[in-house]
């Protein structure tokens, strides 16, 4: 397994994604969104399983803050230019991935 979890540190969502894997005794990497990005081909790759549209976070506390509702715009050039609009956390495990707290799925990928 080759968990990484992208997310916040101050995100309760990505603290339960973490505490499911410490519990478990699964090693994982984490990324802080708010020192590092995502970059242009790890986007690829998880946009590969899930849409863009279903990683942006239109109900975040960021998307809010840009008063992003009723602008048109590029969802892949937001993403890679602002982090914070991704749906926390975005859980990797090779080609696998998920967004937002899904222990339903995580539990299948360790069986």
């Amino acid at each position: 397994m080759n968990i990484q979890i992208f997310g916040t540190k101050s995100c309760r969502d990505t603290q339960k994604a973490v505490r499911f894997f410490k519990e478990r005794r699964i090693q994982f990497h984490f990324r802080d969104l708010n020192e590092a990005g995502i970059s242009k081909g790890e986007l690829e790759n998880i946009s590969r399983v899930i849409p863009l549209e279903d990683l942006i976070d239109r109900q975040g506390r960021q998307f809010k803050k840009r008063n992003m509702e009723f602008m048109v715009f590029n969802i892949e050039e937001e993403l890679l230019n602002d982090p914070l609009l991704l749906k926390t956390p975005v859980v990797r495990n090779g080609q696998l991935a998920s967004a937002g707290f899904k222990p339903e799925i995580w539990e299948q990928w360790i069986k």
